[in-house]
């Protein structure tokens, strides 16, 4: 005689039509969770159709400062597309034999495409470096001619600079000439006066002086 069992604990697996299965476990059974704190609602922000490029930019621009310390993604400059270098060795030389399968076909069209694509790209690299060569040239010739353009102006300032000097020094020198000259002039005629005011002062002590002879009757 068999003996029943009860029910067996939750979490345990049970024999079942289907093979074993597994209880799940009531809800009530659950530890219970925390309660999740209420999200932190955004201020609604009137809505700006920017009319210009230099608006949008500064829109952006506003955008960002408004919070400068979140990390700002800078996408990274792409690797510039390359052929795949053709193989050392060929390993399934194709041949003009009969009896090729229809499948060949379709290999020797993508071998032509990429042999296509990577002289495209040859042609396309040579033209490029052809261009900054160019343009390297073209820089050093500007370069050339503007400090051909400097030095001429340097050498003008420079002419300049010693007429302006001795445009001065001569006037400093005139300038020189003509205060000794009044200075010899002054002296002359302080000079003068002094033997003027000798001439006067000689005739004033003639006129004081008593005669020496008498009058007689």
């Amino acid at each position: 005689m068999l003996m029943s069992r009860g029910p067996s604990p939750p979490g345990r697996h049970q024999q079942g039509p289907g093979g074993p299965r597994r209880c799940r476990q009531r809800p009530e059974m659950a530890a219970p969770s925390a309660p999740r704190p209420p999200r932190p609602r955004k201020e609604p922000q009137p809505l700006v159709i920017p009319r210009s490029a230099a608006e949008e930019q500064r829109l952006r621009l506003e955008r960002l400062m408004k919070n400068p310390d979140k990390t700002v993604p800078i996408p990274e400059k792409l690797n510039e597309w390359a052929p795949r270098p053709p193989p050392e060795f060929v390993r399934d030389v194709m041949g003009s034999s009969a009896g090729a399968g229809s499948g060949e076909f379709h290999v020797y069209r993508h071998l032509r495409r990429r042999e296509y694509q990577r002289q495209d790209f040859m042609d396309a690299m040579a033209e490029k470096q052809k261009l900054d060569e160019e343009y390297q040239k073209k820089l050093e010739k500007n370069k050339i001619i503007a400090e051909e353009q400097t030095a001429k102006r340097r050498r003008k300032r420079q002419k300049l600079k010693e007429k302006k000097l001795l445009a001065k020094k001569s006037k400093l020198e005139q300038k020189k000439q003509q205060e000794e000259s009044d200075q010899s002039q002054e002296q002359q005629t302080s000079e003068e006066e002094d033997e003027d005011t000798k001439e006067e002062e000689e005739e004033k002590e003639e006129d004081t002086e008593e005669p020496s002879f008498v009058m007689r009757r």
